[in-house]
Formats: C-alpha cells, sequence, structure tokens
C-alpha cells in the first residue's frame, strides 16, 4: 500500500494503450519524465467538451476530434471515443480504429476497456468517472498507472459513446477518491452486501493504486477492508491514530451529519517508521431502513510528518544487540532469560524484546508475552499468509546463522498491522543445544543491512539450485518479496529470469534498458557484479506513488550453478 505530482498541461498521456505502445514493450527508450501538471478538473473540461461536441453535432463531431495540433490531439495529449460495444471509433493510432478492443487487459489482468466502459455507464444518475490501471509508458519496459476520465454521451442520432482522455499518474488524488466512493456508494445502494465481493477484488475498480475503498457500519464494524481483510468482522470505534485521534467515530461523525465529507488524521505509510498526514473520504449509503459508511484514503503530497521515533533502533544496531544476546546466551545459557526479560533494560523497552525458540520452532522464552512459551511457532503465518515462523528457523539454519525477516504484525495494542523487521541468530548454550534468538522493530526504514541480506540468501539458494531456485524468489509470500523490496534474476547476457514486481518482464532483453538519465542501468549492474563479484549501483527510477524518478541503490552478485551464471540482485529507494 506505497505509496507524484500533478498532471494535464501541455502533455499529458493517453488514456487507452496504442498498438504502437503495446509494439514499444521490448524498447530500450528511457521513460520520460512526466510534464509538470494541471487539476483533473482540466482533463475533465476537455473530456466536457469533446462530449458536448458529439451531442451537438454526432458522428460529424470525429473527424474534429482527429485534427492533428488542435485541442484535442496535441502530442500525448488526445481524446478517443469507444462505441458501447467496446470499438475504437477515435484514436491517434490509426491500426485501432475500428478494432473491438473489449478484452484488453492491463498487466495485472485489469480489464481497460471494460473499465472505461462501466465507469460511465454503471451509474445511471453518474455517465461519467475515472478508471486506473497500468501499462507501459511509450517506449518503456515498466508498468506505470494511468488515470483516464471517461463521459457517456449520446449523439442526435440516438447512439450512445464514451469519449475519454487521460493521463500516467502514479499516485491517488483527492477527485479519483471521490469518485471511487461514489461509485462504491451507487453499488452498494443498488445491490446491498451483494456488492462487497466486487469492493474486495483486485481486478475491480474498487483498487487501484495504493487505495481502496472500505465499509463500516454505524457501530464500528469493520464489513469491507480490502487493505487489512484480518480486521473484517471486528469493531473499530476505537481505533485511534498516532495522536490519538478517534478517527472511525470522526468518520462516521462526519458521514452522519453531513452525508459526506473529508476526515484527516495521521497514519503511518506502509513501510515508513513516521506518521505522514492522511485524508480520508466518507460518504453515508443507505441500505434498506439503515446506512453504512463508505470511504477511502489518500496520502497526499507534501504532506506534513510527524518527528522520526527516536527510540526505535535502526538495522545495523538491532542486528547488533541480537548478537550481544547470543553472546549473553553462549556463556550464561537460561540463566540469562531474567536478564532478557528486565522491563526498562536495553533487552527490553518500548516495543523491543527478545524471545527464544528451539530449532523445531518452539517458543521457549518470550519477554513480551510468557503465555506463547511452551508452543510451537512452525506454522504461524501474518495477514499476508508469510510463514514468518518458519522463514526464522530457516535464516537461522542457513550458512550464516543469523539473518532479517519482514511480515506483518500488530503493535502492541494495536488492530492493524505494520511491517515488522526481525533479525534471528542461531546460537549455542554451554549445553550443547542449539537455540534461534531474535528481536525486531516496527516499521523500519528500509536499509541497506536487508538489501544485502536478502540478495546473499538468494544469491545462495541460486548456487545451490539454480533454475530450480526461482519460483521460490518469485513468491510474494515468501522471504525474498517483502514491502517495495524483491530479488530479480538475470543472465549475463541481461534476459530477465526473475521479476516478482513485474512478472511481464520475465524473458525480456533488458541489457539496453535506460534510467530517465540515459543510464544503462541493467549493463551497469552486471558489468559491476561480474567485475567485483558484488556491488551496489546508482541509478534514477520511478517510486511506486511517484510521479518523478528519484535515486535507487541496488545490490548485486555474481552467482555460479553448474555451467549457469546469473546475476543477482535487489533494489531499495535511497530516502
Amino acid at each position: 500500500m506505497t505509496p507524484v505530482v500533478w498532471w494535464l498541461a501541455i502533455a499529458a498521456i493517453v488514456a487507452v494503450p496504442s498498438a504502437c505502445e503495446r509494439s514499444q514493450l521490448n524498447g530500450n527508450a528511457p521513460r520520460p519524465e512526466i510534464a509538470p501538471p494541471g487539476e483533473p478538473q482540466a482533463l475533465e473540461a476537455l473530456v466536457g467538451d469533446a462530449a458536448s461536441l458529439i451531442r451537438t453535432t454526432g458522428e460529424a463531431a470525429f473527424p474534429e476530434l482527429r485534427v492533428p495540433n488542435s485541442r484535442f490531439r496535441q502530442a500525448e495529449l488526445y481524446v478517443f471515443v469507444l462505441d458501447l460495444e467496446g470499438n475504437m471509433l477515435v484514436h491517434p493510432d490509426a491500426t485501432m480504429e475500428g478494432k473491438n478492443e473489449l478484452e484488453l487487459e492491463d498487466v495485472a489482468g485489469k480489464p481497460i476497456i471494460r473499465g472505461l466502459l462501466e465507469a460511465a455507464t454503471a451509474q445511471p444518475a453518474k455517465p461519467f468517472g475515472w478508471y486506473h490501471y497500468q501499462w507501459p509508458v511509450p517506449g518503456g519496459l515498466f508498468p506505470r498507472w494511468k488515470s483516464s476520465y471517461v463521459r457517456l454521451v449520446t449523439a442526435p442520432s440516438g447512439k450512445s459513446y464514451v469519449v475519454g482522455s487521460g493521463v500516467y499518474d502514479d499516485r491517488m488524488e483527492r477527485a479519483f477518491v471521490v469518485d471511487l466512493v461514489k461509485d462504491a456508494v451507487g453499488e452498494i445502494e443498488a445491490g446491498g452486501a451483494a456488492a462487497f465481493a466486487r469492493l474486495r477484488d483486485p481486478k475491480d475498480r474498487f483498487i487501484a493504486k495504493d487505495a481502496y475503498v472500505f465499509v463500516i457500519d454505524p457501530n464500528g464494524l469493520d464489513l469491507v477492508n480490502p487493505g487489512f481483510p484480518n480486521l473484517e468482522g471486528r469493531n473499530l470505534r476505537d481505533v485511534t491514530d498516532t495522536r490519538g485521534k478517534k478517527l472511525v467515530q470522526e468518520m462516521l461523525r462526519v458521514a452522519q451529519a453531513q452525508g459526506a465529507g473529508w476526515v484527516d488524521y495521521l497514519w503511518p505509510k506502509p513501510g515508513e517508521s513516521v506518521s505522514t498526514v492522511k485524508s480520508t473520504y466518507v460518504q453515508r449509503a443507505a441500505v434498506g431502513d439503515s446506512w453504512v459508511l463508505v470511504g477511502c484514503g489518500v496520502y497526499l503530497a507534501d504532506a506534513p510528518k510527524t518527528a522520526p521515533v527516536a527510540t526505535r533502533l535502526t538495522a545495523p544496531r538491532m542486528a547488533s544487540l541480537v548478537r550481544e544476546a547470543a553472546a549473553l546466551l553462549e556463556q550464561q545459557g537460561e540463566k540469562a532469560y531474567s536478564q532478557l526479560r528486565t522491563r526498562g533494560s536495553k533487552w527490553f523497552h518500548d516495543d523491543t524484546y527478545f524471545f527464544v525458540w528451539s530449532m523445531d520452532g518452539t517458543r521457549l522464552f518470550h519477554a513480551a508475552d510468557p503465555s506463547l512459551e511452551g508452543k510451537s511457532a512452525v506454522a504461524v503465518k501474518d495477514v499476508l499468509g508469510r510463514p514468518y515462523g518458519q522463514m526464522m528457523l530457516d535464516a537461522a539454519a542457513g550458512p550464516s546463522g543469523e539473518g532479517w525477516v519482514h511480515y506483518q504484525y500488530p503493535e502492541p495494542g494495536s488492530l492493524f498491522p505494520a511491517w515488522k523487521s526481525t533479525f534471528v541468530k542461531r546460537v549455542v548454550l554451554p549445553s550443547g543445544e542449539t537455540r534461534l534468538v531474535g528481536a525486531g522493530v516496527y516499521d523500519l526504514q528500509m536499509d541497506k543491512a536487508f538489501i544485502e541480506d536478502v540478495v546473499d540468501r538468494a544469491a545462495a539458494l541460486v548456487a545451490e539450485r539454480g533454475r530450480g531456485a526461482f519460483d521460490q524468489l518469485r513468491d510474494k509470500t515468501g522471504p525474498f518479496v517483502f514491502m517495495d523490496v524483491y530479488v530479480f534474476v538475470d543472465t549475463p547476457d541481461g534476459v530477465e529470469q526473475v521479476n516478482a514486481a513485474q512478472p511481464s518482464l520475465e524473458g525480456k532483453n533488458l541489457l539496453e534498458l535506460k534510467d530517465v538519465n540515459g543510464k544503462a542501468v541493467t549493463r551497469e549492474a552486471i558489468e559491476a557484479a561480474t567485475k567485483r563479484g558484488s556491488a551496489w549501483v546508482e541509478y534514477s527510477w520511478f517510486k511506486p506513488g511517484h510521479n518523478t524518478a528519484v535515486k535507487k541503490q541496488a545490490y548485486v552478485r555474481l552467482v555460479r550453478s553448474g555451467p549457469d551464471v546469473f546475476i543477482v540482485g535487489s533494489g531499495m529507494y535511497a530516502e
């Protein structure tokens, strides 16, 4: 859930991917910077003007919408027209005109044309709307979020059309959020609880970018929550933000008193250790004789943040502390438990605490919750289905005897899962028994230590199993995919073998792939790993949820597995 700039001025980018765009999926041109954006109302006005032209002059308006360098077709900004069967009637790509594109999908399997048509036709009282899907920018390989605005219009002939235009915009905006909520309200008021399944479907229009629609009943009971499905059926009425604001009560008050409105509160973005102002739009939806609250939240650009939590440890400090605890256990064995259980000590303070397991997964010591002692942790999973118990055992049992495990788990006293990064280490007690000791930190900022750890473990797996390791590296519930981190594997000639985040790239040659500054990032990474065995490389890339490129650093390693040679790597966005 991450996390950009506003849009539409002279150059905005298309609403529907052209055949030309699709032919450029193997291109190697740098991804262009997004033009300085304007307001979404500007795009809505452009589409509204095109719709008015069709409404008054009918199909005779189509030639005017095709005129190059007119207000309806300037560079990458253009208007398109569809009929209700999905036939493309107006589009700059002549090969698309007259062709039925109804089955076109984005890289995640989300229907593009069907979604555009539905955005304008699903709600009779709202013949317009926004739709969001992923597609590579012209000349690019990597999908970006694209937001399109469409309107339903009836020509004098009596035939109806959907007219629209769109831009690339990786961040959710207020206009998009309001539109999502209004559409969800319409679906719920028409179908009641039967509409909830659609709100949970990632291929439907109610989940886009880092936003999702949620539903809460008047008493605070969570009915729909695609972001935190473990909360469905729980009462959230007393949930507070990081400054104690009872945000759900405030949302219910606004929905009941005003019908609809915005509620601001402080909430950490996924993977961040400080809270950011989040704005949520809520609206009341009638359901029989009662009502429900429908909402959707957005982290706005340049939203203020709270000060960093000073008491939280850095990744290197946490790893060092766990190694100190391991040394203590090696010297004193179980006698060290009394020190590890002392509140206010360096071992047990704030949300920092230690645990000790046997290597079969039995919890032998847990400073924060002694009731867990004696119970097995082998099968425990987080809300995403990540088997973090087994991950910890695997990390401790590996060649290095230590490593990081990342999973989602609620902070003490909280209902909402947060990312937790735990460092574990294998230790041998004076008795000769082998144990696992560990401690973790919530919402720890990404660190080079994490990246090197995940790449080293992936490299060891590839060295041992070769291509047989690839499915494990792709597993989104496994140890090689967490937060916005994933492992990639390339051959020395640049062919992508593994990419859990962008599986559409697998099998493609990325050797000449360039960043926005023209740097050949894949070639440089392969050369660095080949020459030095392992290396950090740096380039400019688009962070999820942002429209401008930022510095990204990647750690890569050369790996040999029998006759095969691979480059294994992973990256992080520099803060």
